[in-house]
Order: structure tokens, then sequence, then C-alpha cells
């Protein structure tokens, strides 16, 4: 049985996998419709696999944004593959270019994409990154998702320095029904920070997640801003941020990289949202995100629904993007058959 294929059967198990298998499929369409028509016209031109095969190859994944360290890992792995196989047909490898994906994500048992949530207690999440990524909308629709599984969540409204912030946090937990901790514009986030800390504890919520500024003077200032905050809470919650989730936008491709890079130097960051990943037809930058970086994308955004922000699937992403080239594949085999 094909990898692709074995993994079309295993999402077909339940209402729930079908479900999120569609809403990755639907999300990557822009990326996977350039992209799977780039291979496709790549394996149709070549009778066999040479060097141009590789350098096309490579171009097309750069340009989909892998990142060009993973891309030159990847190509070197198919080359030895072919080798292995003793082969020199395209089609050869076509497949294995999805184990590949896979592999690069799911690899790493220590790479876990699941979020570090307390089983008593209270688990603080902070949230970084520049201002446009969606960072606030990611707050919200996570506040929904944790409030819909039955935890009490409240937020904290520690980006005072960005007119309106704090509003559309509180729009949010309007949306939500969850409370938000705010001060006034131009407070100081550690200050908020404190207050967010000591309400979620005397009001016994489960989680507390926390806004932070996206831009200040300087890059200097905001990282000093944020190592500020994190030591607030860290002596009021011992261990914690127990998490430390950069917010990315898909959309810019290798700045959100430079992005992550930047904040990864300041602060602890534990894992990754990828947002607005339905609308880049670059999708390939989770994976340079997670080979690059050596930190994991945790969530993706993959539409402006409530529940299009999904746990990250590395099974799922490669799916996603490939759905296209194989089900094209499996067409054309299932007319020759017939025939």
């Amino acid at each position: 049985m094909s990898f692709f294929k074995k993994l079309k059967d295993k999402f077909s198990g339940s209402q729930e996998q079908e479900q999120t298998t569609e809403k990755y499929t639907e999300g990557l369409k822009k990326t996977r419709s350039g992209f799977s028509e780039k291979m496709n016209n790549l394996f149709a031109r070549y009778r066999k696999i040479d060097e141009d095969f590789f350098e096309e190859l490579e171009e097309i994944l750069i340009g989909a944004d892998v990142g060009f360290d993973t891309v030159m890992e990847l190509i070197d792995e198919l080359k030895l593959e072919v080798k292995r196989q003793n082969t020199n047909e395209p089609e050869a490898i076509r497949e294995i270019i999805t184990e590949k994906f896979v592999d690069i994500y799911a690899g790493d048992d220590e790479m876990s994409s699941e979020l570090n949530i307390q089983d008593t207690g209270l688990t603080v999440i902070l949230f970084v990154g520049v201002n446009g990524v969606g960072k606030t909308t990611t707050i919200g629709k996570l506040a929904h998702q944790f409030k819909t599984e039955g935890k009490k969540v409240m937020l904290a409204a520690g980006d005072t320095f960005r007119a309106g912030a704090i509003e559309q946090l509180e729009v949010w937990g309007e949306r939500t029904g969850v409370d938000v901790i705010k001060q006034t514009e131009g407070s100081d986030p550690a200050a908020v920070m404190y207050d967010a800390v000591r309400a979620a504890k005397s009001r016994g919520a489960d989680i507390l997640l926390c806004d932070t500024a996206g831009r200040l003077q300087n890059k200097v200032n905001l990282m000093n801003e944020l190592q500020k905050v994190k030591r607030v809470i860290e002596r009021e919650v011992p261990e914690a941020p127990h998490e430390v989730l950069l917010v990315v936008d898909a959309t810019t491709g290798q700045n959100a990289l430079i992005q992550a890079k930047t904040f990864k130097e300041a602060t602890d960051v534990s894992g990754i949202v990828l947002t607005k990943l339905d609308g880049t037809a670059k999708g390939g930058i989770a994976l340079a995100i997670r080979k690059e970086l050596g930190v994991p994308v945790k969530f993706v955004g993959l539409g402006e629904k409530m529940d299009d922000l999904q746990p990250f699937d590395a099974e799922k992403y490669a799916y996603g993007l490939f759905a296209q080239a194989f089900e094209q594949k499996e067409s054309e085999s299932a007319d020759e058959t017939a025939e």
C-alpha cells in the first residue's frame, strides 16, 4: 500500500479525523494548487532522474518557502534513495518526497506539538510576535477552544502600547465569554501581568492567555519588556509561563523565519503559531521553521472561522500539501487499468 493511501485510510477512521483533514486540505488550497501544478509538470517532463531534474525540484521547493537548508538536506536524501532503489524513474520518488516531509516534522519525538497544559493549578501561556500577525485573534480562538473543552479561561491585555489592542482583546473576551484583565493604554505591561496572574489564581482559572506588545521604540526595548513580563509571571507562578508561543504570519514567507529567529534569541520560545496559512501560496514555511529553528509549530491558522485554528499535524499537513497530485495520479492509474 502506498504511503499516500495509508494516510488517506488513516484519516477516514472517524468523523473528527475527516473534518480536520478537510480543514488542512481546504486551508492549503493556495499552496497546493501552485505547488502541485509545478510538481506534476516536473514529473511529466522528465523521463529519467538526472541533475537537471533535481535542480528544478530544488527550485520548486525553495519557491514554496520550504527553506534553503531544508531543501538541500531533502535533495541529498532523495539522491541517496534513488541510488538505494537503483531507479532513475521520477515517479519512484514522488511518494518519498511526501514521506520525507513528514519525517522532517514527526521524526523527532522530543519535538512535541502538544501544549504543556498543567494537570492542576494555573497554566500560563504567553503570546509574542510583531504587530499584524494575528496574535490577538489567535488568543481569542484558543480561548474559545479551551472553554469548549470545559476549562476556565482568562485573558491578560498586556499589549498596552498599540492603539486599540486592549479593546480588540475585550471584543474577543465578550465573544468567547471570558474575563479580560486590563489597565489603561500605555500602562506597564508587567503590572498588567501581575494583576492578571493574581486574578486568575484567586478566581480559580485553569488557563491564562497573555497578550504582549509587538513593537516598542526598538528591538532591544521590546525584548527587554518581554523578559520583564516573564520574570513577573515566574515570581507568581513558578515554572511559568508554561508556553511561550510565537505567532508568525505565513504570508510573509522568509520574513516569518527571520522574525522567529529574532524572538528565539531573546525569549524561550516553546512553539510557533503559524497564521494565515490559507492566504499564501508558499506553505512550506512550516517545514523551514521546524528544521532551521528546532521549534515545533503547535498551531496553524487554516481559515477565518473560530475552529480553523488547528493543532499542527505533520501527516495532515503533508497530505494537504500533496493531495491533489496523488489523487490525480490515482485517477490516471485507475483509467489505465480500466482500459
